[in-house]
């Protein structure tokens, strides 16, 4: 069963709901300037799946420390050494327990290194604690700056690392990245491309409405309309919220942040003479202010009891023969969607890196849901494919060599299974212009460099006969390919 949350109505009053399951896989971008309702969706979001999945929020100006009263999670001081913050990561995906992770006080150096820290402990967990947590990230551009600032080099440069396995490596880990941005143009690109779902709020300069545009596919044209958008309201599109762009306006919120929205209050009704005189009278003998009251830091032994007892949640049970046959039309839609890259008369020429963003577009048009293959998987199958290949089928011999192509990269396993299978069947040599093609190649060239990378990794040998015929031989695999024209000529009479 899906579990959704509302986030609020569409322009028709109908509600807009968001699915948390496609979320997990999928990531969230949001963005708005300052004054949209940012920090006010991000609030209705958290509220509405507080119950169903464990959260962590990387707070950098303590809006979300009113969690702990209302929903128990615990609050945690950034203010730490890295062990010890890595620490408390740890208990935090172990136990299962929501956090709020508390910037507050820090300088911008400071708080770059305790969020990558932080990150880092989560991303780091051991595989038997990756479950499902969303990891928001408010004013994300602080932390995954797309250039040079006054930051030091190194703050900088552990903080972009972290922010970007998050968003490209987090998925397998069980990490659902939900970033909020006031200026996207500010925010790395790596980081946002990453994001498959998306809510706009009001956006003025150009150069954000121009990127906000080109994630959404929209034109110029329509992107000036994010102008027009209320405080509260977004445009929504992605896998976990619409197919199409949708606008939505956000729903009300429990808790309330310390820092409010500004309002208007007119000046004392007050003469100047009155007003000069609560400012300069007796002012030197007025003692000086006293320094802010430190916030009480709680010690680092107090939170990681805390953690040790938080209660884990019981997953719900799934049933095994459901859960297969989801599994199973996935799989099939991800073979289909592959199967017409590999058709399209250019695609067997653009690389795997150029293709993805493209099959990550078919993936949610046709609702391939969780658990869309990430780029080195999509690129082994690519590779597969375009040798005309199922590394899925075949009898035992032929999964040996499956298990053997393994060994190499993602791009070059479809082209061994291409010689592999010309060796099993007796069948000639593929010529260079074959094993180029496969490989997403134009250049014969690059089919005699593949050969020569495989047989010095001890992949197979080449041999050639008194014709200059090429034969492959592959020894792990007792196989050897019937004498072929490297440069594709048919065998003369």
């Amino acid at each position: 069963m899906k579990i959704g949350i509302e986030l609020g109505t569409s322009t028709a009053g109908q509600p807009v709901r968001l699915d948390l399951e496609e979320l997990l896989s999928t990531r969230l971008l949001v963005q708005g300037n300052s004054g949209s309702g940012k920090s006010h969706l991000l609030r209705r979001l958290l509220e509405q799946s507080a119950g169903h999945v464990q959260q962590a929020i990387i707070d950098p100006e303590g809006d979300f420390v009113g969690f702990g009263e209302r929903f128990g999670h615990v609050v945690i001081d950034a203010e730490r050494t890295v062990g010890e913050i890595q620490r408390i990561a740890a208990r935090i995906r172990r136990h299962r327990a929501s956090v709020v992770f508390n910037l507050e006080g820090l300088d911008a150096d400071a708080q770059m290194r305790s969020a990558a820290a932080f990150l880092s402990g989560l991303f780091d967990a051991d595989r038997e604690h990756w479950f499902p947590m969303l990891v928001i990230v408010d004013e994300a551009q602080l932390f995954a700056p797309s250039g040079a600032s006054e930051i030091s080099d190194e703050a900088r440069r552990v903080s972009l690392s972290a922010m970007t396995n998050l968003m490209c490596r987090g998925r397998k880990r069980g990490l659902a990245g939900v970033i909020a941005t006031q200026r996207l143009a500010k925010l790395a690109k790596n980081v946002a491309a990453e994001a498959s779902n998306f809510l706009m709020g009001r956006t003025f300069l150009d150069i954000d409405m121009a990127r906000a545009a080109d994630l959404l596919g929209m034109d110029k044209r329509q992107a000036e309309s994010f102008r027009d958008l209320n405080t509260g309201s977004f445009v929504a599109l992605g896998p976990a919220l619409s197919r199409r762009p949708l606008p939505v306006k956000i729903g009300h919120v429990e808790t309330a942040s310390r820092n409010g929205r500004p309002e208007l209050m007119p000046p004392p009704e007050l003469g100047t003479a009155q007003i000069q005189d609560l400012i300069f009278d007796d002012l030197a003998t007025e003692p000086p202010p006293q320094p802010a009251r430190p916030v009480e830091r709680r010690a680092t032994e107090e939170i990681l009891e805390t953690l040790e007892v938080a209660p884990a949640p019981v997953p719900a049970p799934v049933d095994p023969a459901v859960a297969a046959a989801f599994d199973a039309e996935r799989e099939a839609l991800v073979a289909e969607i592959v199967r017409q890259f590999v058709a399209d008369p250019e695609a067997p020429f653009r690389s795997a890196a150029a293709l993805y963003p493209d099959f990550l577009v078919h993936c949610r048009v046709r609702r391939v849901g969780s658990r869309v293959p990430d780029l080195a998987e999509f690129t082994r199958r690519l590779a597969i494919a375009r040798a005309g290949l199922d590394a899925r089928v075949g009898d035992e011999d032929w999964q040996r060599a499956v298990a053997q192509a393994a060994g190499l990269p993602e791009e070059m396993q479809g082209v061994f299974l291409l010689l592999a299978r010309a060796g099993m069947e007796g069948a000639p040599s593929p010529a260079d212009e074959a094993l180029a093609r496969a490989y997403g190649s134009r250049s014969p060239s690059r089919g005699r460099w593949l050969l020569t990378y495989m047989e010095e990794r001890g992949h197979l040998v080449c041999e050639a006969d008194f014709r200059g015929r090429r034969v492959v031989r592959f020894p792990t695999l007792g196989w050897k390919t019937a004498p072929g024209d490297p440069k594709g000529l048919p065998a003369s009479a």
